[in-house]
């Protein structure tokens, strides 16, 4: 088992926009960008030394929560292989995929497929899911969607291994004698559980290199960070473990519009100074997010990041 990023960094990661759409952080240009406005973003978090970018997955929203949610979720594998041919090194990471949601064996030539034809570079983050008409109607028990991710992530392991020939029996899922070709790019696929429950983090502790916590606010990450390594001592679980943050949004520079109460902005000097209190929190990688008016406001941003605040956090 090994890192996907060097210990003792802090590194920085995005969600990417346009591909949902949840009325809690899209922006309004959105709702009129496609695939040229993704890719050239994506290109910018390349060019700008981002760790990751990463999609959501939902595969369909109920009426009663397209309010908020709206019914715009690209699928991940979908988004993630086509920005994996317009990038160059920057990690694919799902953000999260609700693996309950579909057969282990699909799940694994799905995302085998996109770590080969990437060279290597998926990092699977996954989640239990929380809309019920969606299990509903793809014949999954929302009730026990925790303990099916589990035996999922367990079948997952197995399929995305070396083995042309998987073999997994679990109480849900079994196979054996069935090849998938091809393999993935990397020796071992890194899994990232997401979520902020007492269940997600013992999930993320036992069965995950690394955690995806559900924008925890800063106070609460130690007491959360504590937890895991005492699941991960309790359970005898060793090697890395990557622990994740969702930051605020962010504003290089001053902005000369309202941004909102919540989002930090200023010189690119006291953005990183706030922001390596992360890494003192324990956290290696954090996800920024930033808010503007059009793509390439985005663009710019991103760019100014990378130059200007990037190489201070870790100072």
């Amino acid at each position: 088992m090994a890192r996907v990023f060097p210990e003792g960094r802090l590194v920085y990661g995005m969600q990417l926009p346009v591909q949902s759409q949840s009325t809690i952080y899209a922006e309004p240009w959105e709702a009129a960008a496609g695939a040229a406005d993704l890719a050239e973003i994506a290109r910018a978090a390349d060019r700008s030394g981002f760790a990751y970018v990463a999609t959501c997955d939902h595969v369909a929203i109920p009426r009663r929560l397209a309010g908020a949610m709206s019914t715009v979720w690209y699928d991940p594998v979908a988004t993630l292989s086509f920005l994996a041919g317009v990038t160059e090194r920057v990690r694919l990471l799902s953000h999260v995929a609700i693996l309950g949601l579909r057969h282990p064996l699909i799940s694994a030539k799905q995302y085998a497929t996109l770590d080969h034809l990437s060279g290597g570079r998926l990092i699977l983050g996954v989640g239990a899911g929380h809309v019920q008409e969606e299990f509903e109607v793809l014949g999954v028990d929302f009730a026990r969607r925790g303990a099916v991710l589990d035996e999922t992530v367990d079948a997952l392991r197995a399929a995305l291994g070396p083995e042309e020939y998987p073999e997994f029996e679990g109480e849900l899922f079994a196979f054996e004698g069935l090849g998938q070709l091809p393999r993935p790019a990397q020796e071992r696929i890194p899994v990232w559980v997401g979520g902020s429950s007492p269940a997600a983090v013992r999930r993320a502790a036992v069965r995950g290199d690394g955690w995806l916590p559900q924008g925890d606010p800063r106070e609460k990450l130690p007491a959360q960070i504590a937890r895991i390594a005492q699941l991960r001592a309790e359970a005898g679980v060793t090697g890395p473990f990557e622990v994740g943050a969702i930051t605020e949004a962010l504003y290089v520079g001053e902005p000369g519009w309202d941004t909102g109460r919540r989002t930090l902005t200023g010189k690119a000097e006291a953005l990183a100074e706030s922001l390596r209190e992360y890494g003192a929190l324990g956290v290696d990688q954090i996800q920024v997010r930033f808010r503007s008016r059009d793509r390439a406001e985005l663009v710019d941003q991103i760019t100014a990041f990378g130059a200007e605040v990037a190489p201070h956090l870790n100072d």
